[in-house]
């Protein structure tokens, strides 16, 4: 692992930005970077993932039917966008998004974050009770309850969800969620 420390942070413009480069292997997936970079003065965070090798531009779905799927490995670069069709919710890639890797539980609590601050904090009632439903099919989920398709697309091919029940489509071009 490389780590440079006290680099300046394009943020806050102070000498607190820390940069470290890693080295992975993901059994199944095959070797990758992970990039990251943390200001600890005002708490700017960007993370990236890049396979060592080059993958084609691929589409993967994968359907949650159990509990033990919550632990099927979920690799997102920052070119992957995120969409669960039955929330009517997604994660487009951009400047903002940052590649991670985790497992199925860990990509629906980001979107279970994303729910409660509406539930919590939206003006509107209308916004807040579909927030509200919305984490009710979520926990449904966790429990074995329901199941829900999650759809990674990423032109880059750095992305994947790592199961043998992933359906695994190849992208034309550079097509987006």
């Amino acid at each position: 692992m490389d780590k440079i420390e006290n680099e300046t942070c394009p943020i806050c413009q102070e000498k607190k930005l820390t940069l470290i480069e890693d080295e992975q292997d993901i059994p199944y997936f095959g070797a990758v970077f992970i990039f990251s970079m943390v200001c600890n003065g005002c708490g700017y965070k960007q993370a990236d993932i890049e396979c060592a090798d080059r993958k084609e531009p691929s589409k993967y779905e994968f359907t949650i039917k159990k509990p033990d799927d919550m632990r099927v490995r979920v690799v997102k670069s920052s070119e992957g966008g995120i969409k669960i069709p039955q929330l009517k919710m997604s994660v487009d890639p951009g400047v903002a998004s940052e590649g991670f890797v985790s497992n199925i539980e860990g990509v629906l609590q980001r979107f279970k974050k994303i729910l409660e601050t509406e539930r919590d904090t939206a003006d509107d009632e209308d916004v807040r009770k579909h927030a509200k439903n919305l984490l009710k099919k979520l926990w449904k989920v966790e429990c074995g309850e329901a199941q829900l398709k999650i759809i990674i697309e990423d032109p880059t091919g750095n992305s994947a969800i790592i199961s043998e029940n992933a359906i695994i489509t190849k992208l034309k071009g550079k097509k987006q969620l």
